[in-house]
């Protein structure tokens, strides 16, 4: 079955970078597709970014133009580069696999929480 591990979080100052990384076994779905969603304190719960197989992209509004989701030739490896980070930016961030739909719908689909397998999060911290 798919395993999904998350790493990289932290805390960074407001305008600053991080790049979280997803290593990705087990993925057998015939469509490949990991996303990122996160969870603030509050429990709010958002789809971020996702990519599929083909490199097709989507981004959440919140984060479009500051983050950057990629991957490597093998998907293996999913990373979601982070710039300019502010406070609202401050959640637990997991990788989740969402086959079978197009990136644009893998963010709703993660927001609701109906995605797939997802990992034990990283925490990415911007103090106000």
């Amino acid at each position: 079955r798919v395993q999904l591990v998350e790493s990289g979080g932290g805390s960074v100052q407001s305008g600053g970078s991080l790049t979280l990384t997803c290593a990705v076994s087990g993925y057998t779905y015939s469509h490949f597709l990991i996303g990122w969603f996160r969870r603030t304190p509050g429990d709010g719960r958002e789809g971020v970014a996702a990519i599929d197989g083909d490199d097709k992209l989507a981004y959440a509004d919140s984060v479009q133009g500051r983050f950057t989701i990629s991957k490597d030739n093998t998907n293996t490896i999913v990373n979601l580069q982070m710039r300019d980070l502010k406070p609202e930016d401050t959640a637990m961030y997991y990788c989740a696999a969402v086959g079978g739909h197009p990136p644009y719908e893998a963010l709703g689909i993660m927001t609701a929480g109906r995605q797939g397998a997802w990992g034990q999060g990283t925490l990415v911290t911007v103090p106000s």
